[in-house]
């Protein structure tokens, strides 16, 4: 694990930040992707929440030809395997944790942090929000799969059994098929973890529609975990 600040976009919504979202990017993409997330969601009004956008590290991606970009981790074809572990991922969940453990240094609890991330970063937050030490406030997955699926029941830490888990995907997804989702949906669901799916008739992308339930389902987890 490289002890270095992982290079990031913050931006919060006001003084004071009562709760974070961690936000991880998508394969060849930086933060400037999602930059504008604050905007995107209908976050309750007068509610200061921080958000951190962390890059990804440049890597050859072996998909692409070996093409140097940034990635959470190595991607070596089309028909992706769940189980095995790919190259990067624990490095990019260390980056994770650097961020995770330096919000809770400045005093925000784990349990008022959200771990999330589209396509290749939503599989990071998944793979590591379920395994953190520490209870958070949830996991939010859009277009994306559960990494190294079968390695969940033995590594899942029991702090973060019941916390929700937001998982969304296109109907018409290209580049992460449908079923990819839909089997992470379906092992999460058999070993009892608390998730909540949505589909919309999208490509890889986002949608209006998706972007107002999202926001719904926040604003649940705001209300049962602000203080006082």
């Amino acid at each position: 694990m490289s002890d270095a600040e992982p290079q990031l976009l913050e931006r919060e919504t006001g003084s004071d930040p009562l709760f974070a979202v961690i936000w991880l990017h998508g394969l060849g993409a930086d933060h400037t992707d999602f930059a504008q997330l604050p905007e995107l969601l209908r976050l309750p009004t007068g509610l200061p929440v921080r958000f951190l956008l962390p890059d990804a590290p440049m890597r050859p991606i072996t998909i692409n030809g070996g093409m140097v970009m940034r990635g959470w981790y190595d991607i070596t074809g089309l028909d992706i395997n769940r189980e095995a572990r790919p190259e990067g991922l624990d490095e990019s969940a260390d980056i994770v944790r650097t961020l995770l453990s330096r919000e809770e240094a400045r005093g925000m609890p784990a349990e008022r942090i959200f771990l999330g991330g589209f396509s290749q970063g939503g599989a990071v937050a998944l793979h590591l929000g379920l395994r953190y030490h520490q209870t958070l406030a949830g996991i939010i997955g859009l277009s994306t799969y559960l990494p190294v699926a079968g390695s969940l029941a033995g590594e899942a830490h029991q702090a973060n059994r019941d916390t929700s888990i937001f998982l969304a995907h296109g109907l018409h997804d290209p580049v992460l098929a449908l079923h990819l989702a839909e089997k992470s949906r379906d092992l999460l669901s058999e070993q009892a973890f608390n998730v909540t799916w949505k589909t919309y008739p999208m490509p890889h992308s986002l949608s209006e529609a998706e972007l107002i339930d999202l926001s719904d389902w926040l604003d649940v987890i705001f209300e049962a975990k602000s203080p006082g």
